[in-house]
């Protein structure tokens, strides 16, 4: 039996797949890595230690393969959005991979976004203007450190090192480059105004490739170490938040993503880029058919992390904490007796870009216990996506499906929360790996039928159906969520610049 392997590259750890043409996954390895010690503001990964996560992950899954008399046709990627790295003529890294979580560029994100300029590049990048953008990242990079954009050879993702390390060449997929503010999703090309306000030429970033791009003429050396051959297939792929869309099965007009790990997202399908006149939205190329268009959160899991590490004094570190911490919110009712928390702990993304916004708990009361605030937590991060939807509905089209993915999905109490905030049922695929499968799904496809993509097989899933009742009492205290942050803003960076 054939079987291809999807590996997801992400911010706290890579895995990797082996994945059937009749759905099955038979084999995973997962390797974990943590940012580097960085001052408030600053988000870094070591590019050595990922790119020898991503070795381990693939050697230990083609050995499983092969243990099962198996063989390999491919190897396709998923990764993480928005990430850069300055590397020199010889490849070689000049700085750390600086993440999405990355908001060094808070300053010039918000005055590029306030300028002509800003809504030009919006509106032909797709990518809403904010720290998290490589086209800002660079912006910081030539005046903070002038030695380092100097000396950069190429300006480049987490996906474009690992490739060079394997093939000597500097390639982007469609998807990766619609999420750096520096490519036009409609010509496919990168997008010279942008190049102009980052200060850079198109010869220092990497060559745009479809995402079913594939590549044969693997080092020897690394072929050797993952034990495979060196000509042996590999698909470029795409984007996580993408892939995550096909991998869960949303991957008609109208079928809705939710994905909750760390932080979260909502996605839809889409044939064209549906421009957003508020600038909320962001438009990603998957393949020249298909368009993923909607919103990402800053504000997931890593709250409960947040709180149980900092209030609770315990860890939390595993799907079993995840579930025991909902358990426990739930000792507390719907609305959790009128304790709203505006999740925006670490800055926000969609809809409002703001990497300034902060937390707040709102409507404390002496009835209020531990379980209150838990409650509150969760239900704010449900609200938060909920309001990604809603913009995601007016821009791009009505929500005729809903799928949810992520490490959420271990929780069904959280599932069912989430559905009555929607109002709308809510089916969840059986599986938690939804990034890697869909790299492989694409991959299979590039092989096959290049351009075109399909969906997973299903063997499991289960529907959540929301509670009419609780979604009337949500939509109650919806209102007064959604209009905190405008009424807030100000303060928040009226505190931010008391605090710096």
């Amino acid at each position: 039996m054939y079987v291809i392997i999807g590996v997801d590259i992400g911010t706290s750890g890579t895995k990797a797949i082996a994945y059937t043409r009749e759905g099955a996954v038979i084999a995973n390895t997962y390797v974990s890595y943590n940012p580097v010690d960085n001052p408030p503001g600053h988000h870094e990964l070591d590019p050595e230690v990922l790119f020898n996560a991503v070795i381990t992950s693939i050697e230990k899954t083609v050995q499983q393969v092969i243990k099962l008399a198996h063989k390999i046709e491919g190897i396709s990627f998923s990764t993480a959005m928005h990430s850069l790295i300055a590397v020199d003529a010889d490849g070689q890294p000049l700085t750390n991979v600086i993440t999405w979580a990355d908001a060094r560029s808070a300053a010039y994100a918000e005055a590029l976004k306030q300028s002509p300029a800003g809504h030009d590049i919006y509106r032909y990048t797709g990518t809403p203007v904010h720290p998290m953008s490589p086209l800002c990242k660079i912006m910081w990079l030539r005046d903070h450190q002038p030695q380092i954009f100097a000396a950069a050879h190429k300006f480049i993702g987490i996906k474009e090192f690992i490739f060079y390390r394997f093939f000597g060449k500097y390639l982007i997929d469609h998807s990766i480059a619609a999420a750096t503010g520096l490519f036009d999703i409609y010509k496919k090309q990168w997008y010279e105004p942008a190049l102009a306000a980052a200060g850079i030429a198109s010869g220092r970033l990497s060559e745009p490739v479809p995402a079913t791009y594939v590549v044969h003429g693997l080092n020897k050396t690394y072929a050797q170490q993952l034990g495979i051959d060196a000509g042996t297939s590999f698909v470029i792929g795409a984007s996580d938040g993408c892939l995550a869309n096909l991998g869960s099965n949303a991957t008609k007009p109208g079928d809705l993503s939710v994905t909750i790990g760390t932080s979260g997202a909502v996605r839809m399908m889409a044939t064209q880029p549906a421009w957003d006149k508020q600038e909320r939205l962001f438009n990603y190329i998957l393949t020249d058919e298909l368009y993923v268009s909607g919103g990402a959160i800053n504000n997931g899991v890593v709250l409960l992390k947040w709180y149980t590490e900092h209030f609770l004094q315990k860890q939390f570190a595993s799907g079993d904490d995840l579930v025991a911490f909902v358990q426990q919110a739930a000792q507390a009712p719907a609305g959790a007796d009128g304790l709203l928390f505006l999740p925006y702990i670490m800055g926000e993304r969609a809809p409002v870009w703001d990497a300034g916004a902060k937390g707040v708990f709102l409507g404390i009361h002496a009835g209020h216990t531990q379980a209150h605030f838990m409650r509150a937590i969760i239900e704010g991060i449900n609200y938060a996506l909920y309001e990604v939807a809603a913009s995601v509905e007016e821009t791009v089209g009505p929500i005729q499906h809903i799928y949810a993915s992520g490490g959420f999905i271990k929780s069904h109490l959280w599932l069912q929360w989430l559905t009555d905030v929607f109002g709308k049922e809510i089916t969840v695929i059986n599986n938690d790996d939804a990034s890697a499968v869909g790299a492989a799904l694409l991959g299979l496809q590039a092989l096959d039928r290049p351009g075109r993509v399909s969906s997973p097989v299903i063997h499991s899933k289960q529907n959540y159906t929301p509670d009419a009742a609780l979604h009337a009492r949500y939509q109650r205290y919806y209102k007064v969520y959604a209009g905190l942050y405008i009424k807030l803003k100000d303060d928040f960076h009226t505190l931010n610049d008391i605090r710096s």
